[in-house]
This record gives C-alpha cells, sequence and structure tokens, in this order.
C-alpha cells in the first residue's frame, strides 16, 4: 500500500468475517437473529396442572414457607424502621417471633375451655337445634318422620349383615392433628425469624441475580410495590378486624349468648377469610343462638346482627380503609379462596387474598401483563393506575 504497510497474504477465516459487528447486517435475518419460540397455551396449561399438583403435594412443606414469607413481607417495614433506629434485624425478627407466639398461646389459652366444651358436645348441640328447627314446620316434621321410618325399615332388614364401626369423637380427631399443627406453627416461626434476622438479602439476592441495570431499577420497584401493599393491607385488615371482633362480642353480651368473647375471637379470625369467614360465622352464631335460647327468633336474631355487623364493615369500612389500589376483582377473590381452600384448607383460604394482591402488583410493573393485573383488580380500580401514575416499564 501506499503508506508502506501490507495487508496479510492468508485469507481471513469466514467464521471471523461472520462475527464482525458491521458483517451482520448482510447475514439474512433468520441466520443472524433467530426466531424467538413464545410458550404455547397448551404449554402454559400442562405447567399449570403441574404446578396446581406440587402444590397439593408438598403442602405440609410449602404452607408453613409461603406463610412465613407473606408475614416476613408484612414485617419488613417494621424492620426497617428499626434498622433506622439502629436497631439489629436480628433483635427485631426476635420481636417479633415473640410477640406473635405470646399473642396465639394467649389467644389458644383463652378459648381453649369452652372451645373444648362445643366440640364435645357437638353432636348433642346440632341434634338439639335440629330439634328445635324441625318445630317451626309441621311439613318438615312429617317429612323428617316419613324419612325415619323408612330408614327404620331398611336398618331392621339390614341388621343380619351390618357391622358397626366406632369412629373416634371430634376431641379425638382434633387431638390427632394437634401435632401436625404445632409442627407447622414452628417451622412458620422459626422461618420467620431467619427471614426478618437476614434483613434485605434475598430482594438484594434477586436483584442481583437480573443482569440488565433496567431490569434491576424495575425488580427493586416490584419488591418495594408488594411490600408497601401487603403491609398496608395486613395493618389496615387487622385493625379492621379489632374493631369488628370488638363490636361482636359486645353485641353478643348484650344478647346474653354465652362466651361473648369467643365470638369476637372468631370474628377476628374468620374475617380473614373473604365470604366465606362471614357465613360460617353467621351460621356459628345462628347454631349456638338457637341452643341458647327458647326462642327460635331470639336465636336467629344473633345470626342477623352478626351478619349486619360484618356487612357494614365489609360494604363501608374495608373498602374506605383499604382504597381502590388493594381492591380486586369479587369473582376472582371468591374463585381464589375456594381454589386455596381445597388445596390447602384454612391456611389456604388465609393466603389466597396477600397472593392475590403480590400478583396484582408484580402485574402492574410489567407490560405483557398490565391487562391481567386491570382484570384482577375491581371495577373502576384500574383507574387509579392509568397511564399518568404508571412509571415506564424501560
Amino acid at each position: 500500500m501506499a503508506d508502506g504497510t501490507t495487508l496479510p497474504s492468508s485469507p481471513v477465516p469466514t467464521s471471523e468475517v461472520a462475527g464482525h459487528p458491521l458483517a451482520r447486517g448482510s447475514q439474512p435475518a433468520d441466520v443472524a437473529r433467530p426466531a424467538r419460540q413464545k410458550p404455547s397455551w397448551a404449554m402454559i396449561g400442562v405447567f399449570l396442572l403441574l404446578a396446581t399438583a406440587a402444590f397439593i403435594y408438598a403442602q405440609a412443606f410449602l404452607m408453613p414457607v409461603v406463610l412465613a414469607f407473606l408475614l416476613a413481607i408484612t414485617f419488613t417495614p417494621v424492620r426497617r424502621a428499626a434498622n433506622r433506629l439502629r436497631i439489629p434485624s436480628g433483635v427485631t425478627a426476635a420481636l417479633v417471633v415473640v410477640g406473635l407466639l405470646a399473642g396465639l398461646v394467649a389467644t389458644v389459652a383463652a378459648i381453649s375451655a369452652p372451645l373444648t366444651g362445643y366440640i364435645e358436645d357437638a353432636p348433642y348441640l346440632i341434634q338439639e337445634a335440629e330439634g328445635k328447627v324441625r318445630s317451626l314446620s309441621q311439613t318438615v316434621s312429617s317429612v323428617a318422620e316419613a324419612g325415619e321410618k323408612i330408614e327404620e325399615v331398611t336398618r331392621d332388614a339390614d341388621a343380619p349383615t351390618k357391622v358397626e364401626v366406632a369412629e373416634p369423637g371430634v376431641a379425638g380427631k382434633v387431638a390427632g392433628i394437634a401435632p401436625f399443627i404445632l409442627a407447622q406453627t414452628v417451622l412458620t416461626l422459626v422461618l420467620l425469624f431467619f427471614i426478618l434476622a437476614s434483613g434485605d438479602m434475598f430482594a438484594e439476592k434477586i436483584v442481583h441475580s437480573i443482569g440488565r441495570f433496567k431490569d434491576k431499577r424495575r425488580a427493586v420497584r416490584i419488591i418495594r410495590d408488594i411490600e408497601t401493599k401487603l403491609a398496608h393491607y395486613f395493618f389496615t385488615i387487622t385493625v379492621i378486624n379489632a374493631g369488628l371482633g370488638a363490636a361482636i362480642g359486645i353485641a353478643m353480651w348484650a344478647m346474653g349468648m354465652p362466651h361473648p368473647y369467643l365470638f369476637a375471637v372468631f370474628a377476628f379470625v374468620f374475617n380473614f377469610i373473604p365470604y366465606v369467614g362471614a357465613i360460617a360465622g353467621v351460621l356459628l352464631a345462628t347454631l349456638i343462638g338457637i341452643v341458647t335460647f327458647d326462642q327460635i327468633g331470639t336465636a336467629f336474631l344473633a345470626g342477623f346482627i352478626y351478619f349486619a355487623l360484618t356487612s357494614f364493615e365489609g360494604q363501608f369500612v374495608t373498602p374506605y380503609a383499604v382504597g381502590r389500589s388493594l381492591k380486586l376483582n369479587t369473582v376472582v377473590v371468591f374463585i381464589a379462596v375456594a381454589f386455596w381452600g381445597w388445596m390447602w384448607s384454612v391456611i389456604g383460604m388465609l393466603v389466597a387474598m396477600p397472593i392475590l394482591i403480590a400478583v396484582r402488583a408484580f402485574s402492574e410493573h410489567i407490560p405483557q401483563l398490565r391487562g391481567f393485573g386491570d382484570f384482577l383488580s375491581a371495577r373502576h380500580a384500574e383507574e387509579d393506575h392509568g397511564a399518568g401514575e404508571r412509571q415506564p416499564a424501560g
């Protein structure tokens, strides 16, 4: 060349030329950028079925783990506030666990005696309530008598071959599952202590494992949003349920119901389960009222008062306190409660609402899932997360 430099005589390998950035534009599109395969609906359906089967099969392990993480997310703002006051995370975690354990022990000790009596007398109480209800309608009594006669005839015909097997009572069944409940409680509290004592380790690990900077920022926003919404939900619902329990306890005491504080505790715990908890409380108050009072009208009044207080709380207090940002589609909530209750019984119904809140908060930060997040929200709730308030996902 004119400047005195010489080019190598050996030809440059084709692979190096093809790999050069300037040479990529000359390659066919299908070679330069292979098409990304999107998961089909069949693959998504198979994944959901396998995930459901795994949640059911491993429920003894997953229930305390999920519950511990939800509690840890709820108490994360408390831990951070304590850290700002130079209180170590381990000390805060110990105080939270000890406080939860003390509250649980005090509640069990307060309700164990009357609850044990109700459990042992459950067959008698049900028979007595059934007898009082039958006396209301002569038609129902006639049908019941006819059914009993048919049952007696059938029993007499099958008497030579019928074998009765004694089954354990309700108290025996409760005593049988008590060790399992105790083990689950201990596992939940121990795991909760370690999660809170570790500080922000899990959040830092999640952010560190993500490659691009804008994805790291999005992950931080998602984690903080989920923590804020779950902490706000649990704190608000706990305060509301405490007030509802106190109101129901006072109302039952004024009516002369036995053990009114028992109804207060039940109302506090049951109201964490949307819809199903209120229905169970109304039925329980009505049943005990039928057994307690001689007049059926007074008994049904107890159930009506329970229903009126829970309805007022559900229609006016909770929507105002929770706000639109946490309100969810009522149909979706009911289906979620039924689904998680089918998988994990009472614990599943307790965690159904927090899981929905977390899923919705996650969907609000992913452009491809914002439609799904709007579907999970209540009517007009998506207006609070419109274009003016949503941060660009980057």
